[in-house]
């Protein structure tokens, strides 16, 4: 840059820096941009008697240096006019409501159902998603040769490096708490456990390798199956209202003795009951729709008292304490209370699916 202009250039911000008023400002534009005495304008015009190339060098630095400073001008200007204002906020004006985000269907759910079990004095524990054999199938009484491991088609983790420690998994279930729970908390105690588990299972409108659950365990002195009705009853009836009906039927799981299947009135078609003929008999959960294969009940969760063997596995004393243990599927929950017909939508991230909620 021209040692002049450079000089120019520097005496100009700091001569800008000091000056606190319009009078101020206006003195010092005519300095420097005065038609006649104006210094910048002075050198623009001895620009003429340059040859060519002095003319283009030159005359570049100094419009770049005129509208850096007309810029740093504005600004002050500005600055002195606002100087002591105080900003005006129209209290009366409309609001604009910001735009959030909200919690994933799944998440409400999961939140639903454990608000419920906590107004009847659950705990709400969490686990590990990895776990051991162990935990996973032989303390819940599925030993390594029990036909029932066929009812899980488990992710087993590679461990080629160390085959002492003993065979880890994803999940397939929530119930590994259940073991964990009792080796270290003495009865009595209600505790639920929410969490993600994993299958491997075909993807389809009602199937994920990747789903939710929340298992539910009761131990202590006494405790009965009608401990077991009442608490799933008041969680079905909070969820989908007083107006349901249930069936607790037979089953089968190996870490419960006896095993009850729940099953819940169709929440689609129950209200069908009020118009036309009687429904069956076999129909009284409501008059059937292809939700529910036309039978009117839809099957809800499993259940049962927990098996003498697990408590054999705490080692819980023979005999001295019984309990109660259920396993509920979020995601099922989640399409009946939503009505969402296939699964695979919870995971699409589909903004137009998920604005709903």
């Amino acid at each position: 840059m021209n040692e002049n202009l450079a000089q120019l250039k520097n005496q100009a911000m700091n001569g800008l820096d000091l000056i606190k008023d319009l009078a101020g400002l206006d003195a010092f534009v005519l300095k420097y941009f005065g038609r006649k005495q104006g210094q910048l304008t002075n050198i623009l015009r001895s620009l003429k008697n340059l040859d060519e190339s002095g003319r283009k060098s030159l005359g570049k630095e100094a419009n770049e240096i005129k509208i850096e400073i007309w810029h740093l001008i504005d600004q002050k200007r500005r600055s002195i006019k606002n100087a002591g204002k105080k900003e005006f906020i129209d209290l009366t004006a409309d609001g604009e409501k910001p735009a959030l985000g909200h919690l994933h269907p799944i998440t409400q759910m999961e939140r639903e159902i454990i608000s419920a079990f906590k107004e009847m004095g659950f705990a709400v524990m969490l686990g590990p998603e990895i776990e051991s054999d162990y935990y996973n199938f032989e303390s819940l009484n599925i030993p390594k040769d029990h036909p029932a491991r066929d009812m899980w088609d488990t992710f087993y983790i590679k461990n080629d490096e160390n085959r002492s420690i003993d065979r880890l998994a994803l999940r397939p279930h929530t119930s590994p708490m259940q073991a964990r729970i009792m080796e270290k908390y003495k009865p009595p105690f209600s505790v639920i456990i929410p969490g993600r588990t994993f299958r491997n299972e075909a993807t389809d409108a009602r199937h994920e390798h990747t789903f939710y659950q929340v298992e539910g365990l009761v131990v202590g002195e006494n405790i009965s199956a009608a401990h077991l009705k009442g608490a799933l009853t008041r969680l079905l009836k909070l969820l989908f209202g007083d107006k349901i009906k249930m069936q607790f039927r037979p089953s089968y799981f190996p870490f419960t003795e006896p095993s009850i299947e729940v099953l819940m009135s169709c929440i689609f078609c129950s209200d069908a009951d009020k118009v036309g003929s009687e429904p069956r008999p076999e129909r009284r959960g409501g008059r059937g729709c292809a939700v529910c294969s036309y039978t009117g009940w839809l099957e809800i969760l499993g259940s049962g008292m927990v098996h003498p063997k697990v408590f054999e596995y705490a080692g819980y004393p023979k005999g001295k304490y019984s309990g109660f243990a259920f396993g509920l599927g979020t995601l099922r929950m989640a399409m009946l209370k939503y009505n969402i017909p296939d699964v695979r939508m919870f995971y699409q991230n589909d903004i137009r699916f998920l604005k709903q909620f």
